[in-house]
């Protein structure tokens, strides 16, 4: 049975972007979500879906994944449906409600104080066709945000560190009873953290994290088209908490060529030679990546016939494979002629003419064969 695309169920676009993934789960979660439709067995369902659809759409790697093989891409990766339990959706959901109201669903510990990884970053990256072709190693500027040097990303002034908030006794979390809700709102002394910081770090002033541009030198593998991501584990932001970093995924664009056209791997080539030439036979000279080379054009080659010139082509990524090279001639047609060119197109014209057929040259090659010639 076909499933529902995940774009559909949130009903964004395939170039929404997280900030416009986020704001339509929301929407769509809060729509369905059972406790507005009590006993609505399909508005459950649809709760379930747009969870679904969220926790993969918000994860570049997944998301990519998606957008290369659909569901069952995400199947062979051992990806299944993300949430394992109706109890993982309502906890994932939680924290949507909680951006919106300021509140979460249920009790316990808050989840402000626990490590958190960090925010992955996306990169485009523009590329010459020959560094591309040939691979090359290339240098970023990445805005990030980097654990504070001074307090190792604690907030607290060197020599010191946070406290358990006193009032909510680290949980972040004070809980108050509303209808058929249990609301756990953020704590206001600690503002949700479950820790507070007598003496902030004087680098971060107790924010824990820095805003830096990071220089990093990113190898793009020889062979690489346009669409090609690469994947930087642990060069997004900073994790919180001593949270694991987010990844800096790099997508490339690859300019064209002056001189090759692509496809695939192999490399495209256009050359034009003379009438006599295609009919005698000549060798020309063609560029490669690497050096100019000879290739011979067989005698009686026609118009638009292709020659290959095997692993003169791209390389595979990470493989020690290559594409072809191939060379489309064109014949050129003279326009101006001398008057001894003319001559001579004209009796070669008249000696084609003239030029007895095959079927008449097997009767002549029989007749005398019986005349013992």
């Amino acid at each position: 049975m076909s499933r529902t695309c995940y774009y559909e169920i949130l009903g964004v676009s395939r170039q929404a972007t997280g900030g416009e993934i986020k704001k339509a789960y929301r929407q769509m979660a809060l729509k369905y979500h059972p406790d507005r439709n009590p006993g609505d067995k399909e508005a459950e369902q649809k709760f379930k879906d747009c969870a679904e659809a969220y926790e993969v759409l918000r994860d570049p790697e997944k998301r990519d994944i998606y957008d290369r093989y659909g569901h069952a891409g995400l199947n062979n990766a051992g990806g299944g449906h993300p949430f394992a339990s109706a109890e993982d959706i309502f906890s994932h959901f939680s924290d949507i409600f909680g951006d919106i109201f300021g509140f979460s669903m249920g009790g316990g510990v808050g989840r402000a104080n626990r490590p958190q990884a960090g925010a992955s970053l996306r990169y485009n990256q523009k590329l010459s066709f020959r560094q591309a072709a040939n691979g090359d190693t290339i240098k970023i500027s990445i805005p990030r945000k980097e654990n504070c040097p001074e307090c190792g990303g604690s907030g607290a002034k060197p020599g010191t560190s946070p406290e358990t908030c006193s009032q909510c006794g680290g949980t972040g979390q004070m809980v108050r009873r509303q209808g058929f809700f249990q609301l756990a709102v953020p704590c206001p002394h600690c503002h949700g953290k479950g820790q507070v910081i007598a003496h902030r770090c004087p680098m971060c002033v107790g924010e824990g994290q820095l805003d830096q541009v990071r220089e990093l030198s990113v190898k793009v593998p020889a062979g690489v088209d346009s669409g090609a991501r690469l994947r930087l584990r642990g060069e997004g932001e900073a994790g919180i908490n001593g949270g694991p970093p987010g990844d800096l995924y790099v997508d490339l664009y690859v300019e064209d060529d002056d001189v090759f056209d692509r496809e695939g791997q192999d490399l495209l080539l256009s050359r034009e030679v003379s009438f006599a030439d295609a009919a005698l036979g000549v060798n020309i000279t063609i560029p490669t990546l690497a050096e100019d080379i000879e290739l011979e054009v067989p005698k009686g080659t026609q118009s638009g016939s292709i020659l290959r010139v095997q692993g003169q082509g791209l390389p595979y990524p990470n493989s020690s494979r290559k594409g072809d090279l191939l060379v489309q001639i064109t014949v050129r047609t003279p326009t101006s002629l001398s008057k001894r060119q003319i001559e001579l197109l004209k009796e070669f014209q008249q000696l084609e003419q003239n030029k007895p057929s095959q079927k008449l040259k097997k009767i002549i090659k029989e007749a005398g064969k019986a005349m013992g010639l």
